[in-house]
């Protein structure tokens, strides 16, 4: 039987890698997006090249009204949910230092897609993912993405981080309550996403890049694609591994390194 996985925000970024990635090892994949359509289906035709079937769906993961219908398309279309990669994200750029940056409705929209949507995409497919191990005890795994920046307090604004703190202590939570139907982690990373350009000038966003090439200890920039690697370790490989984090972001939570 194909498996078939979720993946939130795939759009673009590490969503669209995973997406990819997925269907290039045979899964189906339900492609979500919630305003970029277009380079939605550009990572649809992207995944259907490799073969296999791919639906996409619009839905904000701040609702839960959408990922209940994220999860109920996936259903209707392969009658089955082995993998969810809680990828789908927000944030406000804050300038650090400045507490008056970032207004209590900052708060409340962060923590509703970054935390709370990971909640409930995790409760939407739960039913699904829960009656696949008692006919069959086929387990399944949920990947929820998370940020170095809940290790070393550098990020893009304090209810970012807060957020992606919050969703590592659920990630543990949910790995207690819905065993021994699914396998829970978190992968906290950071790398320069492209992405970042929409919020920074391309001079900034190259800047920020340089400097990760030359801070982490592996001087190296991560990349979408890298960070693809450890997510899908964790959905199509890690059997008897549950409630864990690898943190992808060549070194960076270390600390500062002498030049």
């Amino acid at each position: 039987m194909t498996k078939v996985a979720i993946v939130t925000g795939s759009a673009t970024g590490m969503g669209a890698a995973c997406a990819i990635d997925l269907a290039a090892r045979g899964w189906n994949v339900a492609i979500n997006y919630t305003r970029s359509k277009k380079e939605a289906y550009e990572t649809y035709a992207k995944v259907k090249a490799q073969g296999v079937e791919a639906i996409v769906v619009q839905a904000d993961v701040g609702q839960d009204a959408d990922c209940r219908k994220l999860a109920a398309e996936t259903l209707s279309a392969w009658g089955r949910i082995d993998g969810l990669i809680n990828n789908a994200a927000t944030t406000k750029f804050q300038k650090a230092g400045d507490l008056e940056d970032v207004a209590p409705e900052d708060f409340d929209r962060i923590f509703r897609v970054n935390t709370t949507g990971a909640f409930m995409m995790s409760r939407a497919v739960f039913p699904a993912v829960k009656r696949l191990w008692e006919e069959s005890k086929e387990r399944s795994a949920i990947v929820n993405v998370s940020t170095n920046a809940t290790l070393t307090g550098n990020g893009s604004s304090l209810p970012y981080v807060l957020s992606k703190g919050a969703l590592n202590t659920l990630t543990v939570m949910l790995a207690r309550w819905l065993s021994p139907a699914v396998r829970e982690h978190h992968l906290p990373r950071f790398h320069p996403n492209p992405l970042d350009a929409k919020w920074h000038r391309e001079i900034e966003y190259n800047r920020m890049k340089e400097d990760e090439e030359q801070r982490t200890p592996l001087r190296q920039a991560g990349t979408p694609e890298q960070m693809s690697e450890a997510a899908l370790f964790f959905l199509t490989e890690a059997s008897n591994i549950n409630g864990q984090i690898i943190v992808v972001d060549a070194g960076d939570h270390l600390g500062l390194l002498p030049r």
